[in-house]
């Protein structure tokens, strides 16, 4: 009897606080009865009071009990039925964050495939970088070789116009 007063008294606890007083006060109350029952039993199982005053106190304890104990029971019924809808709702609660985690558990698989692809083309591209980086290089030494032999060329026809324009002067002063 005591643990089922318990079992009220944690599923009272986890209730809202407007509920909670009340339904925690009752259960003082109870455990109050209760104890008053059991010190009232072992008075009488101690052997203090005489048979007749014995069978008095059981005679009103009896109604007394009949009448507790179908308020009891009657709520009794009622937190055992609490009882249920708390475990029906605990289940609710574990499916749905079961599912939750099922879920995150797809995202993150999602969010790996991703990471490999996005890696994958971060290197890629420095692949591309490195190659443009060559490219650059390979473009800017055929530009300086380029210039060198516009140099170059520019230089020997400058030096061919000179030998002409030498050769003809001396051709024509003689």
């Amino acid at each position: 009897m005591f643990w089922q007063i318990r079992k009220m008294d944690l599923e009272a606890r986890s209730l809202q606080p407007n509920v909670k007083a009340v339904l925690l006060a009752k259960l003082r109350e109870y455990k109050s009865d209760l104890n008053n029952l059991k010190s009232e039993v072992k008075r009488l199982v101690s052997g203090n009071l005489n048979a007749a005053a014995r069978d008095e106190l059981l005679e009103s304890g009896m109604a007394d009990a009949l009448t507790a104990s179908a308020d009891q029971r009657s709520r009794l019924m009622m937190s055992t039925e609490r009882v249920n809808q708390s475990t029906d709702r605990i289940k609710d609660s574990r499916r749905t964050m079961l599912e939750t985690e099922e879920l995150g558990v797809s995202i993150l698989q999602d969010l790996s495939s991703q990471r490999q692809s996005l890696l994958h083309a971060h290197n890629t591209l420095h692949g591309v970088d490195d190659n443009v980086s060559k490219s650059k290089k390979v473009l800017t030494a055929m530009s300086r070789r380029m210039s060198r032999n516009k140099w170059i060329i520019g230089t020997v026809v400058a030096v061919l116009v000179i030998a002409i324009i030498l050769i003809l002067y001396f051709k024509l002063a003689k």
